[in-house]
């Protein structure tokens, strides 16, 4: 059943025939008492009496708020209006209530605790993914993971590259997506180290093992990066291709075939820094040290905090930072994901953000000066080149990893005036997007291409991680401003992850095989979120098996749909969801 009711009252107070539609739109789950608080309400009438906050359950009027007028601009079709009740730092259960419609809606909280714990959902879904064993299914699956492309060896020569995460409703796995996921979550422990439980086991079974489950899920990703690295020449960078592509399937009982039956062994694509394709559609490459380098940024930070649970394997991740750095080096360029029958692939085209963050990561880890001048020249080489911050567009995934986690790196180590210069280089991306959001009624400045919702965690992430390095607290209302747009503050009223908050609006029917088959609702994966209509009506496959949620509240510029056959928009995706939980773990902490 479609989760979004509203709320009781306004089950029980609404009435046909009423003369005004109004939406309204705003975080779900809530703001922190210090917080900036707004909300939108649009309609294709103008709205002129003021609306309620509620305080449930007594259901008392705690204040009356005159909507102001929004200028709407590419939005178009409605009037919109802002609602700010920033002032109220009364804690509790509200709604906003407008009397005239009969309309309210959802449910959010006042709470210095709204965000609590919120991160661990994230990893519930990031051990959905997992590829080997599946903690969540109960099974096994793929452990015949792969058979050599572009390799050293012969093709088809058996290698072991079983592990991993599934990279999202499909199963092929990728380390452009794989490397990013594992660094962003050690990250994300290295910042917030008190802010992760201790639930689960290393392979994700309820059972505490004394690590937090942040640092077991980051794990599986190490273990995995060590296993692609086969030789100091040779990385492994994708596991299956678009073969994959044939219906919704369970795991264990993959029907594509690769050439050996259904069910068994899949390609394994080794990087040469050379285009690749193994039918009519060729990538792009110009090098591979975009993994190299991510990759080494990864183990390079896992062995530092190893260091504290297995120094054994922290110095078995160190040894593999240094080898993947240096084929970096000697390999500097750019490695695409690959595909088979299908124009879509991964096209990352930047490596010097990747370089960067790895050779920092590796000065920390080992205090060699030569690591620290290289990363500063890398940095200096990506500065905001690498960025999409700084454009109105992109190809998919061109300009990844969606935040150049090496200049938050990097800036620790670096003299006061070098600070300066990578500060300058978030807060022109951040002073970009901001200048582009004047024109949205919902306070947002992001390109509406594939995976927006990527987009937008990273640039709430970047906002955080600015403040962090300058203690400059003046863009505190603009990343509220993505939050809120994540969680409801959008044209849809809808959260962007799935089952967050538990009692409001969030994708259901996703393009996941769980969910189609086995209809388990996993929370916390983010979806990939709005697309300009301009590109979602020239994308190949796409159908609407459902009737659209939204239909009043769709608009002419952006679209979204909870429909499972949308995987444009619907499609949760690990490494949008590991990418998030920086963002997610800063608001989990007490104000």
């Amino acid at each position: 059943m479609k989760k979004f009711i509203g709320c009781i009252l306004t089950l029980l107070m609404a009435f046909s025939g009423f003369s005004q539609e109004v939406f309204f739109s705003v975080n779900q789950i809530g703001f922190q008492p210090s917080d900036t608080k707004k909300a939108v309400i649009f309609s294709k009438k103008k709205i002129s009496s003021k609306v309620h906050l509620v305080h449930l359950p007594d259901s008392s009027s705690t204040i009356r708020i005159k909507p102001k007028a929004i200028e709407s601009g590419v939005w178009g079709n409605f009037y919109y209006y802002l609602l700010d009740f920033s002032s109220i730092t009364e804690t509790g259960d509200f709604i906003l209530w407008h009397s005239d419609s009969k309309s309210s809606s959802a449910k959010f909280q006042i709470s210095d605790q709204a965000y609590q714990g919120m991160q661990e959902y994230l990893l519930e879904f990031m051990r959905q993914q997992r590829c080997g064993y599946n903690p969540v299914l109960d099974m096994v699956c793929h452990l015949q993971d792969g058979r050599s492309f572009y390799g050293a060896m012969p093709d088809s020569t058996y290698v072991d590259a079983s592990g991993g995460w599934h990279d999202a409703g499909d199963q092929l796995k990728y380390l452009i997506t794989g490397s990013y996921a594992t660094g962003h979550m050690l990250m994300a422990y290295q910042l917030f180290p008190d802010q992760f439980e201790d639930q689960v086991n290393a392979l994700g079974q309820i059972e505490k093992n004394g690590i937090p489950d942040v640092l077991d899920e980051a794990k599986w990703g190490l273990d995995w990066l060590l296993k692609l690295h086969t030789e100091p020449d040779q990385l492994i960078h994708q596991i299956a291709d678009d073969r994959d592509h044939r219906g919704f399937k369970i795991p264990n009982k993959d029907n594509a075939d690769y050439g050996w039956g259904e069910n068994s062994y899949r390609a394994a694509y080794f990087a040469t820094g050379k285009p690749q394709g193994l039918m009519q559609y060729q990538s792009e490459a110009t090098g591979m040290a975009n993994l190299a380098g991510r990759s080494a940024a990864a183990l390079a930070l896992g062995s530092r905090i190893w260091k504290e649970f297995d120094d054994v394997f922290a110095q078995k991740c160190l040894k593999s930072a240094k080898s993947l750095y240096a084929l970096g080096r000697e390999n500097e360029g750019f490695q695409q994901g690959n595909s088979y029958s299908a124009p879509y692939r991964y096209n990352e085209e930047t490596w010097n953000d990747d370089m960067e963050w790895g050779a920092a990561e590796l000065f920390k880890a080992t205090g060699d000066s030569s690591y620290l001048e290289q990363a500063k020249d890398y940095a200096v080489a990506s500065s905001n080149a690498d960025s999409w911050t700084v454009r109105d567009s992109a190809a998919h995934y061109q300009l990844y990893p969606f935040i150049n986690l090496g200049h938050f790196s990097l800036y620790e180590v670096v003299d006061q005036e070098f600070k300066k210069t990578l500060e300058g280089y978030y807060k022109e991306g951040i002073e970009y997007t901001l200048a582009n959001s004047k024109s949205s009624p919902f306070e947002v400045g992001i390109p509406f291409i594939w995976c927006s919702n990527n987009l937008m965690t990273s640039l709430a992430t970047q906002l955080i991680l600015y403040e962090k390095m300058s203690g400059d607290q003046s863009f505190q209302p603009y990343l509220l401003a993505q939050r809120d747009w994540l969680f409801g503050k959008n044209p849809w009223g809808t959260s962007m992850f799935t089952g967050i908050p538990e009692w409001g609006d969030y994708p259901i029917y996703v393009h996941t095989a769980p969910y189609v088959l086995l209809d388990l609702e996993i929370p916390g994966g983010l979806v990939d979120g709005p697309i300009f209509r301009t590109i979602h009506s020239n994308l190949l496959g796409l159908t609407l098996e459902r009737p659209d949620d939204y239909p009043g509240r769709q608009n002419p510029f952006v679209v979204y749909h909870d429909a499972v056959g949308d995987y444009s928009t619907n499609e949760p995706t690990m490494d949008g969801t590991a990418g998030s939980i920086i963002m997610m773990s800063y608001f989990s902490q007490k104000k």
